[in-house]
């Protein structure tokens, strides 16, 4: 089913749903079954699973020259989508990025992800490789979310890269796009970001998911700014709460978002990270029940590999 047709179906309830990151290489599917587990308490109705590209390390050869040699952390999300469907029964959304794909590659991972009966998709730019500094396109591939989208939006159509192919089947994927309650990093201003972000209605995303925030009231704010613009289409707010003392700094630097000082202070009173994850919790907890108040459409748990702290949040609200 599709996360629209999910949230049109709740007749207003606030939903549950998840974001979850692929196991690391090495590991097996289940360590992520493990940590999902105890979440499907809750009845997700949808399930994200990140995709992370391709890394370069260099290695030093015998001759003391240095080989660049591409490296994967992570295992590809396609098969983690269809896993996790088919074992839980939940919809999931597989995230596809402009970033380390050709167009052509970008379709052969469309078409698998229609034969495997998966309708959802999030459409994002991506991160650049940690070594180049800013983001960088394949020559052959997308350097905007809103021309991938454009390319999904054609299969949609029945439209694909090869222009003599007769007879072809149209996909059918809810797309969904990000969104910035504290402007994205690149943009100058909040203006232009929404410009942008209507660009990606318009062009036919369906939903858009927030970056997390800490402060309910900048969610509140992008929603107004967002419907004043003509952005009309379901905006879910993105959770995490924080567990540990670092991210109260490593957050901030790594998303361009704040932490507001009274939960900054409450973090810097802690003696442990143990305490930490607590003040995290109820933090979460009193958004949380604020935003399920005013109508968010689903609260959406970044769970960034520990299904713990959402639990406790969850066991609070659903």
């Amino acid at each position: 089913m599709k996360v629209t047709d999910h949230l049109k179906n709740a007749n207003g309830k606030t939903l549950f749903t998840i974001e979850v990151l692929p196991p690391l290489k090495g590991e097996n599917i289940r360590s992520l079954f493990d940590h999902m587990d105890p979440l499907m308490e809750f009845k997700p109705k949808f399930v994200d699973v990140t995709y992370h590209r391709e890394e370069f390390v260099y290695k030093k050869r015998e001759n003391g020259l240095l080989e660049k040699k591409s490296t994967r952390k992570r295992p590809g999300t396609v098969a983690l989508c269809a896993a996790i469907q088919n074992h839980y029964k939940v919809d999931t959304v597989p995230h596809i990025i402009c970033g380390g794909f050709t167009k052509d590659e970008t379709e052969n991972a469309l078409i698998d992800l229609h034969f495997l009966g998966i309708e959802n998709l999030l459409v994002l730019q991506g991160d650049g490789i940690k070594n180049e500094g800013r983001f960088v396109p394949d020559p052959e591939g997308h350097k905007y979310a809103s021309e991938l989208l454009e390319q999904i939006v054609n299969l949609n159509h029945g439209k694909y890269l090869d222009d003599d192919l007769l007879n072809s089947t149209p996909t059918n994927f809810c797309i969904g796009v990000a969104g910035y309650p504290e402007k994205h990093f690149a943009a100058p201003n909040m203006k232009t970001d929404l410009k942008y972000l209507k660009l990606k209605v318009d062009l036919g995303a369906e939903y858009i998911v927030t970056q997390m925030f800490f402060d309910n009231k900048k969610y509140f704010d992008f929603v107004d700014r967002c419907r004043e613009a003509g952005i009309n289409v379901p905006i879910i707010p993105g959770i995490k709460p924080i567990t540990t003392k670092a991210q109260s700094n490593i957050l901030p630097t790594i998303f361009y978002i704040d932490i507001p000082e009274e939960l900054a202070d409450e973090v810097d009173k802690c003696k442990d990270n143990a305490a930490v994850k607590q003040v995290g919790i109820e933090w979460a907890i009193r958004q949380s029940k604020e935003l399920m108040k005013k109508g968010a459409p689903t609260l959406h748990f970044y769970s960034m590999g520990k299904s713990d702290p959402i639990y406790k949040i969850a066991k609070e609200l659903f």
